[in-house]
């Protein structure tokens, strides 16, 4: 007899608990779905967690779970519980809808900075009419890829099918063809030279916090720009400031920040080299995060292992 696989769901609150066991009652009826509070003392223990911020020590309660899934992309907020079960498998969220989401935000991003599109913005807001006009194309921008893994590399092809030529640095390297790749930080003042538009997707470890400083800032060549759609630690966004206001970088698109909602008076909400997105850059509907753990599941009933399984070594 075929096992039937439990899940049970913290992701959203009860309030949102009846959204996600319609939503599966659809697309996988063999799985059966059981609000995890009720989970506890339910006869039969859930194979499968999905959370997104359960509170702190509660996950222990359920030992003998498969797998932990995330909703979220970022577990950092998650392995930071003291007792978090280490022995468990922990899935963070994916799917080839968010990478396209993503790949699709850094196309948008990189075509507003190299077009000066930030300019058109504040010139129309004045109603000034006043043409600047851009020669360069997009094979002429070199588009730089920190962290190069399963979003790095979706944004990488998406970018080369727009003709930008495209560099990857991460800190093993993988190759990916028509891709100059680096590795390491032997590597990357080498990779940063070379760097037009720097994109960060950088894991959320501690030795990727303040990463991107004004060391790295400033080993971009002159008149560069930077889209952050990975972590807002990561970018030391008083040395972005400087950089931009020497004239040493031209623009930035930023999508996360330190402090989320990005407080009123933070001085990147008017800098006219700046564009801000409110953390959107790739959120998938719950229908394809369903899809995603669907597959996840499949996956791991098979004895296979997910893609983005968290990794303690690594840290992501």
């Amino acid at each position: 007899m075929k096992h039937t696989p439990l899940l049970a769901i913290e992701s959203g609150g009860i309030e949102n608990y009846n959204l996600w066991k319609n939503i599966f009652s659809q697309i996988a009826p063999d799985i059966q779905t059981i609000w995890w509070e009720a989970a506890e003392n339910s006869p039969a223990p859930p194979d499968y967690l999905l959370v997104s911020r359960p509170p702190v020590g509660k996950i222990a309660h359920f030992p003998r779970v498969k797998a932990i899934l995330c909703t979220g992309a970022g577990v950092d907020h998650l392995v930071s519980d003291p007792a978090w079960p280490r022995d468990i498998p922990l899935v963070r969220m994916g799917g080839q809808r968010t990478a396209q989401l993503m790949a699709e935000y850094v196309l948008w991003a990189c075509l507003t900075l190299y077009r000066g599109a930030r300019t058109w913005a504040w010139q129309q807001e004045r109603r000034i009419f006043e043409r600047e006009i851009i020669t360069c194309v997009a094979s002429e921008v070199p588009v730089g890829i920190m962290g190069f893994g399963h979003l790095g590399r979706k944004v990488a092809k998406t970018l080369l099918d727009n003709n930008f030529p495209v560099l990857g640095w991460s800190r093993r390297g993988t190759p990916l063809e028509g891709v100059e790749v680096f590795s390491g930080n032997t590597q990357l003042k080498d990779f940063l030279a070379k760097t037009h538009i720097l994109i960060n997707l950088l894991p959320n470890t501690q030795e990727t916090r303040d990463k991107i400083d004004k060391d790295v800032l400033s080993a971009l060549p002159l008149g560069a720009c930077i889209v952050n759609v990975g972590r807002g630690n990561q970018l030391v966004e008083e040395d972005l400031l400087q950089l931009l206001n020497a004239g040493h970088l031209s623009g930035a698109v930023l999508d996360v920040f330190r402090h989320e909602p990005l407080p009123q008076n933070s001085p990147l909400w008017g800098h006219p080299k700046i564009t801000i997105s409110p953390h959107a850059a790739s959120e998938a509907s719950r229908y394809d995060h369903a899809r995603y753990i669907v597959d996840v599941i499949e996956t791991l009933e098979k004895c296979g292992e997910p893609e983005l399984l968290y990794d303690w070594k690594r840290g992501y």
